[in-house]
């Protein structure tokens, strides 16, 4: 099928000074915090971390799509979604996260990404209960997402995890898959992911991590680097409180020491700043906003003091 996808957005020209401190003061007028202050460009090198199990490296920065990839299959609801992963590909990303829960989101990357399939690490989900619709539920994915190979399926929140596993390494033995996992989204989740962690061998583990909430990393973050996992970070914005917490605050003056111009790549940049994490994926509908998270997976990384002193930030406010 001939492609119908646009061509590639240009690169973002730089922003003199005199326009970046005009918009942060029109964005603190209507009592917004200022976002777009340092966009990511095209030819702007990205952070990659390694799949400890195989050393492929990946872009530190992927697109969610809970949510905001739920919509109908129509041009005028999917041509903001076909810009925004445009402008992820065009700045260097490729991992795009889904699963078949997420309402139509697998049916619009099927869609959207029609001639960018081999420039996206695809990463879906099953969450069935038993092998017969566990492997309905993936083949479906397959036909969603129109593709005949899909890089990474996780066990949706341990979801019958040792039946699904099964059924995921069945297909990784044909070349169906290239990765499996686990993935979870709470803090109450994580005595058993580490149990499946210790027991199987898994290439990915999928967990809630975020400046406002740090469980992850007293045991689970370093676990997966013990068992050579690759860990995606889901809800790294945390759930709402952290937007929230700094509306109309201005940034901290140590934030500019390792590049942050927007709230965004502060929460990001405290994420990614944890050498166990592979890839934050933050949700991403808008050009503008992929710009911005995308600028959070260049130049330099909070080192421990820094973190430390963002973490007393935002616990006190």
């Amino acid at each position: 099928m001939p492609s119908v996808l646009p061509p590639a957005l240009p690169p973002v020209p730089p922003l003199s000074r005199r326009i970046l401190l005009q918009g942060a003061a029109a964005l603190a007028g209507a009592g917004l915090a200022p976002t777009l202050l340092r966009p990511a460009r095209a030819g702007e090198a990205l952070i990659t971390r390694p799949i400890p199990s195989s050393g492929e490296r990946l872009p530190a920065m992927g697109i969610g799509t809970s949510r905001r990839y739920e919509v109908a299959l129509t041009p005028e609801a999917t041509a903001p979604l076909r810009e925004a992963v445009e402008r992820f590909v065009a700045l260097g990303g490729r991992v795009i996260d889904t699963a078949p829960s997420y309402g139509t989101a697998e049916d619009v990357l099927g869609l959207i990404l029609q001639g960018l399939r081999e420039k996206i690490f695809f990463a879906t989900k099953v969450a069935a209960r038993g092998r017969e619709a566990s492997e309905a539920e993936t083949a479906r994915s397959f036909q969603r997402l129109r593709t005949d190979t899909i890089d990474l399926i996780a066990v949706h929140n341990l979801v019958d995890t040792e039946t699904n596993l099964a059924v995921l390494r069945a297909l990784k033995d044909k070349g169906r898959i290239r990765y499996l996992g686990v993935t979870v989204w709470r803090d109450e989740q994580f005595p058993d992911l580490e149990t499946v962690m210790k027991r199987e061998k898994l290439d990915f583990v999928q967990v809630n991590y975020a400046l406002d909430s740090r469980l992850a990393a007293e045991r689970v973050l370093p676990l997966a680097a013990e068992r050579g996992v690759a860990v995606m970070v889901n809800v790294p914005f945390g759930r709402d409180r952290l937007f929230k917490a700094v509306k109309d605050k201005p940034l901290p003056d140590f934030a500019t020491e390792f590049g942050c111009r927007s709230w965004a790549q502060f929460f990001l940049k405290y994420v990614l700043a944890n050498e166990a994490v592979t890839c934050p994926i933050p949700g991403m509908a808008k050009a503008r906003y992929v710009e911005d998270n995308l600028a959070a997976a260049t130049g330099r990384l909070p080192d421990a003091a820094e973190r430390r002193k963002m973490e007393a930030f935002i616990d006190a406010v």
